[in-house]
């Protein structure tokens, strides 16, 4: 994959700015849910909850399996995996100015 911001990489920038859909994604990475559990945790209404679970499951973040009446769903790594490469070629930006605050620090000590 070339690591430019195009259609795909946008589109998951997008999906992942709202802050509703970043915390149903933390509460899939600890444990699969059902949309019931998400809406009792998230404290959103379940068409809320079923709205942001779609745009996920759009944008391949998450994946759905039926279980008995339930919907379950479930955190799919790779997207994030293709964000982390891309983040990678900026990470020299902030690591330098890390590395410089713990010298500023360790000097005022």
């Amino acid at each position: 994959m070339n690591y430019t911001a195009d259609d795909d990489t946008k589109s998951i920038f997008e999906v992942l700015a709202e802050p509703h859909r970043r915390t149903i994604l933390d509460l899939l990475r600890i444990c699969d849910r059902s949309v019931g559990e998400l809406v009792d945790i998230c404290q959103l209404s379940q068409p809320g909850v079923s709205k942001h679970l779609r745009v996920l499951r759009e944008a391949g973040l998450v994946a759905v399996r039926s279980v008995a009446q339930k919907s379950i769903y479930s955190l799919r790594p790779e997207p994030l995996q293709e964000i982390d490469k891309w983040l990678e070629l900026y990470r020299h930006f902030w690591s330098g100015k890390l590395d410089d605050l713990e010298a500023l620090l360790d000097r005022e000590e």
